[in-house]
């Protein structure tokens, strides 16, 4: 019998337009939030929360970098950014007692909207921060697609069925 423990992240590695950065120290993948409105009335008991098809709050992520470097400075450009994050997972499995990994990748399209050039301490990193605000993200788990948003292109997708194809079509976008 299977007893598999979720554990860690055992490395990861972030490219920003194609190239790899292996300045950064610390990144943070983007929340998924639905946007919400509030539904009550008669037939309700109550007030009802209730997310949108498809439709997401902002979502943004987050890169803490050791020190100012020139891929750093290159996102003040404007227009937008392709940043890819990859990381390993290892889970333990209790029952054959060893370690098991697997891969998880997500591609986004983003905007840089904060920027921070950190801090001086002596024989320390630098801390500085970017944050970017997605507006397309695919997530691969083990080399198999397992979600999309694309909010230019009404696209919402998960684990390849589009919850949007009938959104597009009444809106005679397909």
């Amino acid at each position: 019998m299977a007893n598999i423990v979720p554990e860690k992240s055992n490395n990861f590695t972030v490219y920003i337009d194609g190239e790899e950065q292996n300045g950064i120290a610390e990144g943070s993948f983007p929340g998924v939030s639905f946007m919400t409105s509030e539904v009550r009335g008669a037939g309700i008991a109550g007030v009802i929360d209730s997310p949108g098809l498809g439709h997401m709050q902002s979502m943004t992520v987050e890169l803490t970098w050791r020190t100012i470097t020139d891929r750093f400075i290159d996102l003040l450009k404007p227009g937008g950014h392709t940043l890819n994050m990859y990381t390993e997972q290892l889970s333990f499995d209790a029952g054959r007692g060893e370690m098991v990994s697997r891969s998880v990748n997500i591609f986004m399209k983003a905007l840089t909207k904060e920027y921070e050039l950190g801090r001086l301490v002596v024989n320390d990193s630098a801390e500085t921060k970017t944050t970017h605000e997605i507006y397309y993200l695919q997530m691969f788990v083990d080399g198999a697609e397992v979600l999309v948003i694309d909010k230019y292109n009404f696209i919402y997708r998960v684990r390849g069925t589009d919850y949007l194809a009938q959104t597009r079509r009444a809106l005679g976008k397909q």
